[in-house]
């Protein structure tokens, strides 16, 4: 089967947050303020998944409220942050949601993504992943983290399902 194929499955979007989401650069300013920073191609895509009744989630180990508020204004609210074992959320996630594996599709960058990409029906990464994850992923996206690899899966997917169409309900933020 090929990937395409494979994508055709997928129900369940599940993101990592530094170095997919963003483009793993961090700003940091006095007081200990971080400003990470998102690509609205990304947030379009998925805003448009979500009205399309796609489950999207994010398990990160890192913890941003500023990502989190970002988020929620796209419709995500499956934001799972400080996560030490995200193999575990993840399969928590699938269990609570009814889910079989083959329908999730992970998109990760890191070692700590290794095990998580592992467990999950379809492993994805961004072009800029390292390269113990490019050599696990079913896919690797030839966009960067934070720089439309997001876009990327959740276009072809919801291409191949026949749910890519231009809407004017859906707004770009």
């Amino acid at each position: 089967m090929n990937i395409l194929e494979r994508f055709s499955s997928v129900t369940t979007f599940i993101f990592d947050m530094d170095g997919v989401l963003t483009d793993g650069s961090i700003w940091i300013f006095p007081g200990d303020e971080h400003i990470r920073r998102m690509d609205m191609k990304d947030g379009y895509a998925l805003q448009l998944a979500v009205k399309k009744g796609y489950r999207i989630a994010v398990i990160t180990g890192s913890h941003s409220l500023p990502m989190q508020e970002r988020l929620a204004t796209l419709g995500i609210t499956d934001v799972f942050q400080r996560v030490q074992h995200k193999k575990e959320q993840l399969h928590t996630y699938i269990r609570q949601h009814g889910l079989n594996k083959n329908e999730v599709l992970y998109m990760g960058d890191d070692i700590p993504d290794l095990e998580v990409m592992q467990s999950a029906g379809i492993a994805c990464c961004p072009a800029d992943a390292v390269t113990e994850i490019k050599s696990i992923a079913h896919y690797i996206s030839p966009r960067s983290g934070g720089k439309g690899c997001v876009r990327d899966v959740i276009e072809k997917v919801l291409k191949i399902n026949g749910h890519w169409e231009a809407d004017t309900g859906v707004r770009s933020v």
